[in-house]
């Protein structure tokens, strides 16, 4: 049996992106990870509700950003509170994309991962 543990993100700067987790999503280290000479540093993010982790992986010394190609992924979270967390991101300026079609936003992180919001459904 296989369950799902973590995604991970490439990032040029974890302070940077641990600054933009915890206010769009209010994501939280749960446990961190160094390289033995120091090359690189791994931070797990968490929820508090669920095991899933969002793995923040930055490499000493990079300065480029990532090519992520043409973006055809994402991350998603739901929501239980989608209208205030629409107001959070549009205040925060990273919403890229709305589809109202289907109900979702997309917000961009600093590094230029897009993060679906949807909805929590019954």
């Amino acid at each position: 049996m296989f369950r799902f543990d973590h995604f991970n993100f490439n990032v040029v700067s974890i302070a940077r992106s641990l600054d933009f987790y915890d206010k769009a999503l209010d994501l939280r280290p749960v446990r961190t990870k160094e390289g033995p000479n120091g090359d690189f540093r791994l931070v797990f993010l968490g929820d508090g509700a669920s095991d899933f982790c969002l793995e923040l992986t930055e490499v000493r010394g990079r300065e480029k950003p990532y090519d992520l190609g043409e973006c055809e992924f994402h991350l998603a979270f739901t929501t239980d509170d989608f209208d205030g967390m629409y107001q959070r991101h549009k205040a925060m300026g990273c919403i890229c994309f709305e589809n109202h079609d289907m109900g979702v936003y997309f917000i961009q992180d600093p590094d230029g991962y897009w993060i679906e919001i949807v909805p929590q459904r019954d």
